[in-house]
């Protein structure tokens, strides 16, 4: 820790460096100064922890320097030597920022108690310091994490209602994707290594963090990560008449990861998409424009907008019959609908047939995730399929590849039909991921095909609390640990959690916690 000594006599500066074994007690002496001016000068260009001054000095005496240090910079710790005469005034007119008062002639073990006593304050103080910016930091990036999690949601997984989609993005404040007639863009990044997957496993997250970085420059540009891809990073951009504007930014991206991690980028460019409806076909644009690039470890940007092809896409009954298919353990119904899709109309091309696959692929991957199945068969099986898609020549193996997914799935779901726990579990599993969303037993009733009756009777005997009390509990966990995060109004925080009136979740929240959400985040850092 850093001290300066204030003094207008060399010969009591002197004295004090030598009262002290400075170093052993873990402090440096880095500056002098002989009037409170010099000092604030110097506090001005260096970073001080302690000052320990004279009373009477000349320019600016101790306790104009006391004040001053104290208004303008309030980390330092002040310590005032003063004579016999003045030691009472000096105690009784200094009361803030001012940590000990030492009579002169100082005596050299209270002035190492006096020491000990701010170092331990100082190092405290760092120590909480240190923690309130950790706690920050993770609860600033639990709302990026929603927010990618979300998006990666849109992109991939089943579709829920207009309405609580437009309600949910105006809550984790991603309001200008909640326009219905946006035109956004999907961009997939992938880092390529030649000869060391090891150090493409360690790079992935400093690749991750540069291409955040670079993607928060741009405007309106979201960055999310889809687990399937554990090495690409996948950008959400939100584009005007520019068309241009996407090659530009990819550029930048492949540049700068090749300059700061030296690896090479492969960048697929998604075919411009509107509205939230479109957003899973622009995801899976991005994905096969990825897929057409050249194996090895080679720098490659391969464009998608330019195909002029209108592909497969599925209409809301044909994703209903698909979800309805598995869900009631009809693979008959499943197998006839899939025939459907793939075929398509006469004369289809490959990449067609690719997109209305993966459709198919995305949706089997959130049911099994909804049910909570993905068991190590059923990844391994999304990836074979995902691989033979790529391929963009495999429709025989894709179609084989869907259908052995699609009944492994089924099968979970039919021993889930079976086991009052094992149905619960997927239940609870799904309310945990989607608590913040307008949810209740009618609607998980619906979405799991289960009398409410006998899901609220269920739920309470298998998890031992009702269903709206687990509920409530989930959210106000989650409430208190964004109320740490002190840039996180009270309203953002109720609307993170579910809540669309912040004064009713005030009530909630005091009635759980024992503390309003304002007296709990103010008790956080006591």
């Amino acid at each position: 820790m850093k001290v300066l000594i204030t003094d207008d006599e060399i010969q009591i500066r002197k004295g004090l460096r030598l009262k002290v074994d400075w170093e052993e007690e873990g402090f440096k002496l880095v500056e002098e100064a002989s009037n409170g001016l010099e000092a604030l000068e110097i506090l001005q260009t260096q970073d001080i922890d302690i000052v320990i001054t004279d009373m009477r000095m000349p320019i600016m005496d101790g306790v104009e320097l006391a004040k001053r240090c104290h208004q303008e910079f309030p980390h330092v710790k002040v310590i005032v030597l003063s004579g016999y005469s003045d030691f009472d005034y000096v105690r009784n007119s200094l009361q803030q920022g001012v940590k000990d008062y030492l009579l002169k002639p100082v005596a050299p073990d209270e002035l190492v108690e006096a020491l000990r006593k701010i170092r331990k304050e100082i190092e405290e103080e760092k120590r909480k310091q240190v923690e309130m910016a950790q706690m920050s930091r993770l609860v600033h990036s639990h709302l990026q994490e929603l927010q990618e999690q979300f998006i990666l949601h849109l992109a991939k997984e089943e579709r829920l209602q207009l309405p609580i989609v437009i309600e949910r993005l105006q809550q984790l404040q991603l309001e200008e994707l909640a326009n219905e007639n946006a035109r956004v863009q999907f961009i997939t990044v992938e880092i390529r290594e030649s000869n060391d997957p090891i150090r493409l496993e360690e790079l992935r997250t400093p690749f991750q963090l540069l291409c955040k970085e670079i993607a928060q420059q741009q405007k309106a540009t979201y960055l999310f990560t889809d687990p399937s891809y554990p090495n690409m990073v996948q950008l959400l951009q939100l584009i005007d008449s520019n068309s241009s504007a996407a090659n530009h930014f990819v550029l930048q991206i492949q540049q700068t990861v090749n300059k700061l991690l030296n690896l090479e980028t492969v960048i697929g460019i998604g075919t411009i998409v509107n509205g939230l409806s479109e957003f899973r076909s622009g995801y899976i644009s991005s994905l096969l424009a990825w897929s057409q690039s050249q194996l090895g470890a080679k720098s490659q940007i391969i464009d998608q907008t330019a195909a002029s092809e209108k592909v497969f896409d599925f209409s809301p009954d044909f994703e209903r019959r698909i979800t309805n298919s598995i869900e009631n353990v009809d693979f008959a119904a499943f197998n006839d609908n899939l025939q459907i899709i793939l075929e398509g109309s006469e004369g289809r091309s490959v990449m067609s047939f690719s997109f209305a696959a993966n459709q198919v692929l995305f949706m089997l991957g959130s049911l099994a995730k909804k049910y909570d199945v993905e068991t190590k068969d059923i990844q391994n099986t999304i990836w074979n399929c995902q691989q033979n898609i790529w391929k963009l020549y495999s429709q025989h193996k894709v179609k084989e590849d869907l259908i052995q997914l699609a009944s492994l799935i089924i099968e979970r779901v039919r021993l889930a039909r079976f086991s009052n726990k094992k149905l619960i579990d997927s239940i609870r599993h799904y309310v945990d991921q989607h608590y913040a969303s307008e949810i209740s037993l009618t609607t998980l009733s619906a979405l799991f095909h289960i009398n409410s009756a006998h899901l609220s009777e269920t739920f309470k005997h298998q998890v031992g609390q009702n269903f709206s009390d687990y509920l409530v509990n989930l959210r106000m966990n989650h409430a208190k640990q964004l109320l740490r995060d002190k840039q996180l109004k009270i309203i953002d925080v109720s609307n993170l959690v579910g809540f669309s009136n912040s004064g009713y979740f005030s009530t909630v929240f005091k009635k759980h916690v024992g503390q309003t959400p304002v007296e709990f985040r103010n008790s956080i850092g006591e």
